[in-house]
């Protein structure tokens, strides 16, 4: 008995150790358990707290411009100031402080527009019915822009093992200088509506000026003489597309004075898509105003199906014999002797140079009691590839 008593007294110590072992263990436990919680809590405030800060920013966002113009750049108020109410402290301090290099003032007055809304006129003018559309615009910051054309293929022949290499032929190079013209647009706003805050001023002069600069450049891209304005691409002389020469653009008739032909309408169609170089057929684009648009999507092929295609996705191009239409209501209309649809590469064949800057100046004395807006900028055009982009004519040949 007196054995057993002191075996039991051994065991319970370690029953006790147990016991507390145990306590360690679930109090080291809910510590970790707790310490856990603690993180998951910060993380879930940080999350708010991204959150309440893209809420802010989306219903910053979804305020009109001038309700958030005391958030945006320093440019952008000062230029704002400057619209409103001809204020222009603050764009002559960011100017001497050197902090927007593109707010400089122009020797003969006037600002660069935020580049916000300048941007947003170049959306406009790109995204309308004009051969910017289809064009290549290059920026530049001269005066001209030169454009060097290759004009024939490096000579080449075959050479032997022993035999002296003749010399072959040079290429020749065509360069071709698209002087940059101004182009200016003058709308007009009262003062009462200028101090209107919920008038949007930027928007209102964006829509305007865009609305001035296309109707301008998509005439002079067509029709231009070059005279203080870009020259369009139907501007060079026309030949005969059998007698075409650098210099000229080459055409095809139509097979009748003033209209398609009576019988088999859609050849003239077929001859004008082949008259072009088969590099150039693969970017080509026709070219035409409603009123052609609408005589040629009635023409069939000889098995009645339409050439004319309407885009199958929005935004996209109706298409005549697989190759795409641009709509441009500056075409002219089908007449005798007009060149009432274009076909070629555009981009190949046709530059647009244009300086990236806008200036405006605001002029609230000649138009009292509205203020004036003058607004310009410098752009030219110029066909560059004569090869690239051929006509056809309504005449019998």
């Amino acid at each position: 008995m007196e054995a057993k008593a002191v075996a039991a007294g051994d065991d319970a110590p370690r029953g006790v150790e147990a016991v507390l072992d145990v306590k360690a263990a679930l109090t080291d436990f809910l510590s970790e358990v707790s310490a856990f919680q603690g993180e998951v809590k910060a993380l879930v405030q940080q999350q708010d707290a991204r959150m309440t800060m893209l809420d802010r920013k989306m219903t910053g966002y979804g305020r009109p411009p001038l309700a958030v113009a005391e958030t945006g750049a320093p440019h952008r108020k000062a230029f704002n100031a400057y619209v409103r109410t001809g204020d222009d402290d603050g764009l002559r301090g960011l100017v001497l402080e050197g902090k927007a290099l593109n707010s400089a003032v122009a020797a003969d007055g006037g600002y660069l527009v935020d580049p916000q809304t300048a941007e947003a006129i170049r959306s406009m003018l790109v995204s309308t019915a004009s051969i910017r559309a289809i064009a290549q615009v290059v920026q530049v910051e001269a005066a001209s822009f030169d454009v060097l054309i290759d004009r024939s293929e490096v000579g080449s022949g075959w050479a032997t093992e022993t035999a002296a290499q003749a010399e072959t032929a040079t290429p020749l190079l065509e360069r071709v200088s698209i002087k940059l013209h101004e182009l200016s647009a003058m709308p007009k706003a009262s003062q009462r509506l200028l101090d209107d805050s919920a008038f949007d001023v930027e928007g209102w002069l964006a829509g305007k000026i865009a609305t001035r600069f296309l109707r301008a450049e998509s005439a002079a891209f067509v029709s231009g003489d070059g005279v203080d304005k870009p020259k369009g691409f139907l501007t060079p002389p026309k030949v005969a597309n059998a007698s075409w020469a650098w210099g000229s653009l080459g055409y095809v008739p139509s097979g009748a004075a003033s209209d398609f032909s009576a019988t088999n309408p859609a050849d003239c169609i077929i001859n004008l898509v082949y008259a072009l170089g088969a590099e150039y057929r693969a970017n080509a684009t026709f070219v035409m105003n409603s009123k052609t648009a609408g005589a040629v999507r009635k023409m069939k092929d000889a098995d009645g199906r339409f050439l004319w295609s309407d885009g199958l996705a929005a935004g996209e191009p109706a298409r005549l014999m697989g190759y795409a239409v641009l709509i441009c209501e500056d075409m002219p209309d089908i007449a005798a002797g007009a060149h009432a649809i274009a076909f070629g590469d555009f981009r190949a064949g046709y530059t647009i140079a244009e300086r990236p800057d806008l200036r405006i100046l605001r002029d609230p004395f000649s138009a009292k009691p509205h203020v004036l807006f003058y607004a310009s900028k410098r752009v030219g055009g110029e066909v560059t590839d004569f090869a690239a982009i051929k006509l056809l004519r309504f005449a019998v040949s």
